[in-house]
Order: C-alpha cells, then structure tokens, then sequence
C-alpha cells in the first residue's frame, strides 16, 4: 500500500433522514437551537433537506435534515435516521484515486458538486467482491475543504481541480 496522498480533516456534515423535516426540526432547531442556512432540494436524490449549521469557521458542522420528496421512491433518504456522515479531506481526487486503487467501494456518480457547492462523492456502505473495503452499512460522504479549511485543520494545498 503506498502512502496516503490526502489527509482527512475533520467532520463536514451528519445527514439525518426522517419521514418528515418537520419533526427532525423541532428537536434540532427549535430546542437544540441549530440555525437553518439553505434548503436542497433534488428529484434526482428523491431528497428535501433543511441545511443546518453549529459552530463557526474551519469549526462550523452542517447537519442535514433531509426528508424524502417521495417516500416510495429511491434512494430513501428516510429510512437510515443517520443517513451518512461528511468528511472534510484536504484533496479529493487523490483521495478517491488512492482509496479506489486500494480497495475501496465508491457509490455510482462521481465527484460531483453537493448540496453546499463542494465537491463531493460517497463511499458505498457496502462492499462487494471487486472492491471489499466499504462503509459496512454506513454512507459516508468525502467533501473538498475550500483553501480556508485545509488551512485551519492542517491539510495539504489539493493537488487536482
């Protein structure tokens, strides 16, 4: 295995899924006092969430609430309550170069841009036969930190676009 390319930097975002927004915020913004910064909303990923922040600056954490558009319809955002877990890492192509070239499963789409305009892709929860290194049952998202992250957590300047 040669040396790991990329650093992760810290947590980017908890997405939580629930048949309804409505009830995730009213625990997470009405008692727990999260503020709602944006709203995503996608057919694509059958997906309406509420983008939550705690924190400030490089220590500043989303967490997505996010109901289906149509519950009978995939993906289900609803049906896994901690619906995936977002990793700030310092160069993500690298990242996904290395991480696949060494076994790890990646969910179908690519990099692409995510719901808050970073680069993103997702590590599959499950394995397969091809690649046998995955989430075991949890999705996890790995985001681009901008410039001012990787330089508050430590990371690497990205070495791709």
């Amino acid at each position: 295995m040669s040396t790991r390319p990329f650093k992760v930097l810290g947590i980017q975002q908890v997405a939580i899924g629930g048949p309804s927004k409505d009830r995730l915020r009213t625990l997470w913004v009405d008692k727990l006092g999260l503020e709602v910064t944006g709203n995503f909303v996608s057919e694509r990923e059958n997906v309406d969430e509420d983008i939550c922040a705690m924190g400030s600056g490089a220590n500043r954490v989303e967490v997505d609430l996010m109901q289906p558009i149509d519950p009978d319809k995939k993906p289900a955002v609803h049906t896994t309550p901690l619906n995936h877990i977002g990793l700030w890492i310092d160069d993500l192509p690298a990242a996904v170069s290395w991480l696949s070239a060494n076994g790890v499963r990646f969910a179908p789409g690519g990099i692409r841009k995510g719901a808050a305009g970073h680069d993103i892709t997702f590590i599959h929860p499950k394995h397969n036969d091809e690649f046998p290194v995955a989430g075991e049952g949890v999705l996890i998202e790995l985001v681009q930190a901008p410039p001012e992250i990787i330089a508050a957590l430590g990371g690497a300047e990205p070495h791709g676009g």
